[in-house]
């Protein structure tokens, strides 16, 4: 199945992504695409640095012209987001990915494909490996963990690199030049709650939500697509005011920087009030439906009848639990003042879990200006103390501030004229870009992120285009044909 993608071109690219996506490499469990890498550089006989977070550095000299030009870090992270449809059996910690070309996109079956950034090192690599294509000194940077907290990125020593300009390959449309990106914390809200047992005049259900496209916390949630946790919080309050619904657990979501596609709750109603019960609960259900129909067009909300084996949370501690969910923002904050069309701060309430007396919320809340994302992480934190949680922030990290000036900037923009006879769209993004990051260790590089188109990262829809990739590929050689002089 993969020999299909290692034949597709640019084919140094494209077999590179292959042997890559047969090492599992989740955030946080990178030893063996790091060793992978590691060895990738040393049987190229390059100097091949792991530092002491688990970064890759790989350099190679410059070609014979380009020795009196800057020198460039090529830089893509090693992680990938690990998600699967509920129905889909795959183990990723021992599996590699399953893809297959569909038109002019590469998919995975049934997981998310690794494109994001997957793309971006295999490009490095192709790089790397070639005895033919033109570029000045190169140091390739191989970060970890830029999924789940850019700890990779905040790891790096200020003396590791000499590079003076980064090229970040890690934006996902094509005709993007990337300048600034935004920053992110983590709110994590924990609490226990009392439990009670099941009354026996009680009828068990099980509720599904399924279906979403989820997708990029950051770039997707412009689009106002449906948060599963919040569609379920929606139903459990109104089936609790109407029925007296009560819950058992509740469960949804995964990483904090995906959109929740899928959620599912245990809940129980009074034995005489099923009947209506379930007849209001598919019309609520009708009515989201209708509200989401050309947003979410495969959204699955269902209710069957199921054996509850556990307690149910505590009347007043279940309302306010739900009423945490229910209340909490999540979404667009606040658009951009300066720049059209960019959101300045965001909210993903991303994961919930709720069983055994125990209640977790997790977020990731974005904004690339600090005042305002302070703002939204201290709303956040007010409306779950308000329902007895104890709040945690953390995982911080900073934007990367747009640089009109910069002259790599000028550089891309020229080409891209060049090449396609029209510009560039240049801007910032609502997402986590290790530049941020990178830029606090070296305030003096030229930084800029451009890369392939990819479409729903972070969820099992991502695809990455194969013409994209050519027109990326030609791009990025240009580029390093061009760099300026030192």
């Amino acid at each position: 199945m993969n020999d299909e993608i290692r034949d597709l071109q640019p084919k140094a690219l494209w077999h590179n992504f292959a042997d890559l996506n047969e090492v599992p490499r989740a955030s946080k469990k990178e030893d063996r695409v790091i060793e992978f890498i590691k060895n990738f550089g040393e049987n190229l006989g390059l100097d091949t640095q792991v530092d002491e977070t688990g970064n890759v550095v790989i350099r190679k000299p410059a070609t014979t012209g380009l020795e009196d030009r800057k020198t460039i870090v090529l830089q893509s992270h090693l992680d990938m987001v690990h998600q699967k449809n509920n129905d889909t059996k795959f183990d990723f910690d021992t599996q590699g990915i399953k893809m297959y070309v569909d038109g002019d996109w590469v998919k995975a079956e049934g997981t998310t494909l690794g494109a994001d950034n997957g793309l971006g090192v295999a490009t490095i690599m192709a790089i790397l490996q070639s005895d033919d294509i033109q570029h000045p000194a190169i140091e390739a940077l191989f970060t970890i963990d830029e999924e789940t907290g850019m700890t990779g990125a905040k790891g790096l020593s200020p003396e590791l690199l000499d590079g003076d300009i980064l090229l970040n390959l890690d934006t996902e449309e094509d005709d993007e030049i990337g300048i600034g990106c935004a920053g992110g914390i983590d709110i994590t809200a924990l609490r226990e709650y009392e439990e009670e047992n099941i009354p026996d005049n009680s009828v068990g259900y099980k509720i599904v939500v399924k279906g979403l496209q989820g997708g990029h916390s950051g770039m997707d949630i412009i689009k106002g697509l449906a948060n599963a946790n919040k569609l379920m919080a929606r139903l459990l309050y109104t089936a609790y005011r109407d029925f007296g619904l009560r819950v058992s657990e509740l469960q949804g979501g995964g990483l904090r920087n995906a959109i929740p596609r899928e959620s599912e709750a245990f809940v129980v109603v009074d034995k005489e009030d099923t009947n209506f019960f379930v007849q209001q609960m598919l019309m609520w259900i009708d009515e989201i439906k209708k509200e989401y129909a050309s947003l979410e067009p495969n959204m699955d909300i269902g209710i069957s009848e199921a054996e509850i084996n556990g307690k149910l949370m505590k009347v007043e501690d279940q309302m306010e639990i739900i009423k945490a969910i229910a209340s909490a923002h999540n979404g667009v904050y606040r658009m951009s003042p300066e720049i059209e069309g960019l959101v300045e701060a965001s909210n993903n309430i991303a994961n919930v879990v709720v069983a055994n007396g125990k209640a977790k919320i997790k977020c990731l809340t974005r904004s690339s200006v600090e005042s305002t994302r302070s703002d939204l992480a201290h709303s956040l934190q007010a409306s779950f103390e308000l329902a007895k949680f104890k709040v945690k922030q953390s995982g911080e990290y900073p934007g990367w501030a747009p640089n009109p000036a910069s002259e790599i900037l000028k550089v891309l923009d020229e080409i891209y004229q060049k090449q396609h006879g029209e510009k560039a769209h240049i801007a910032a993004c609502h997402a986590g870009l290790e530049c941020g990051i990178i830029g606090n260790h070296y305030p003096d590089m030229d930084m800029i992120s451009f890369g392939p188109t990819i479409k729903g990262a972070h969820s099992p829809d991502e695809r990455a285009s194969i013409s994209s990739t050519q027109k990326f590929w030609d791009f990025t050689l240009e580029i390093l044909k061009n760099i300026p002089k030192k």
